[in-house]
Formats: structure tokens, C-alpha cells, sequence
């Protein structure tokens, strides 16, 4: 994951949770998150997010490790 959590927060703005990853995803293409974010959120576990630090929280454990290499 290359986003920084700067970009997470600006492309979810004005999200309203619970969201699955594939609306994260949709949400964040239709409102001009460029292809790297999106890439991103292409990488989230396949599951519902309740709110933003749920996201947050998932993009922290993959920038500290959590992806296989």
C-alpha cells in the first residue's frame, strides 16, 4: 500500500458507513480518487467496514507488515 492515510480520509470523505469493500471501492472511483488509491482499496480484506477508522485501521496492519512479499 502506497496511500497515505491523508488519501484514505480525503477519498472516503462524505462516505457513510457500513460499506463493503467493493462499495469503498465504487464510492471512491466516483468521486475522483486517482488510480493508486483505488489500487489500494483493491488490496482491503473482502469484508464490510463499519466506519473509517475500520479502513484505517485495516490499511495500518498492511503498511506495517501485513502483506505477504
Amino acid at each position: 500500500m502506497r496511500t497515505s492515510m491523508a488519501d484514505v480520509e480525503h477519498a472516503l470523505k462524505g462516505i457513510d458507513f457500513p460499506k463493503s469493500k467493493s462499495e469503498i471501492i465504487k464510492y471512491a472511483q466516483e468521486h475522483g480518487a486517482n488510480n493508486e488509491i483505488v489500487s489500494d482499496f483493491q488490496e482491503l480484506s473482502d469484508r464490510t467496514y463499519n466506519n473509517a477508522a475500520d479502513v484505517a485501521q485495516e490499511f495500518s496492519g498492511k503498511r506495517l507488515g501485513g502483506e505477504s512479499r
